[in-house]
């Protein structure tokens, strides 16, 4: 016996995302209750420069209540393709779009309760095309040279979920000469 979504019910619509309520079955004949925050998706970019910099972006996260230091990373619009929404995104918060993008691979951010799926990419050969940026963002972009990642690590200054499993990611194709 597999899981049985006996009812669903949208209880909330955001401007992101909506809130689903599910009353699911279990293989064990237990019912329980599940809210499920529905959510499009996300793009996350490890843009790294000709100077071997990676671009972070900092910003102010409301539900963390700080300026967080993360990769560049947007949500996807209705349709649209994760690949046009990286280069997009990067325009829009670092000014540059990549001349190549490496698809790193995809990941659920919390699916305990979410359906956020988030496509990681490494992003290089970076020119400038700054696009403007969302009109409720401000957004600081900061370089930080591949040689010092490892400090900003283990200083604990990257709490992001997404940039650090978009890191992992990218760090060892850096590392074979994926750059050259």
């Amino acid at each position: 016996m597999e899981y049985q979504t006996e009812r669903s019910e949208t209880v909330f619509r955001g401007k992101v995302f909506s809130v689903r309520r599910d009353v699911v079955k279990a293989p064990t004949g237990v019912t329980r209750v599940i809210d499920v925050v529905e959510h499009g998706g996300a793009v996350t970019m490890m843009p790294v420069d000709e100077q071997e910099r990676i671009l972070f972006v900092r910003q102010y996260r409301h539900a963390a209540g700080e300026h967080v230091l993360e990769l560049p990373a947007g949500t996807l619009d209705p349709g649209e393709d994760p690949h046009d929404c990286a280069v997009r995104e990067c325009r829009e918060e670092i000014g540059m779009t990549p001349g190549r993008l490496i698809h790193l691979g995809d990941c659920y951010l919390a699916p305990g309760y979410s359906s956020e799926l988030n496509h990681m990419y490494l992003a290089l050969d970076l020119s400038a095309a700054p696009l403007a940026p969302d009109e409720d963002e401000e957004i600081s972009v900061e370089p930080v040279p591949l040689n010092g990642l490892q400090d900003l690590l283990r200083r604990g200054e990257i709490r992001d979920g997404k940039t650090l499993a978009t890191l992992l990611l990218a760090l060892p194709l850096l590392e074979q000469g994926t750059k050259k």
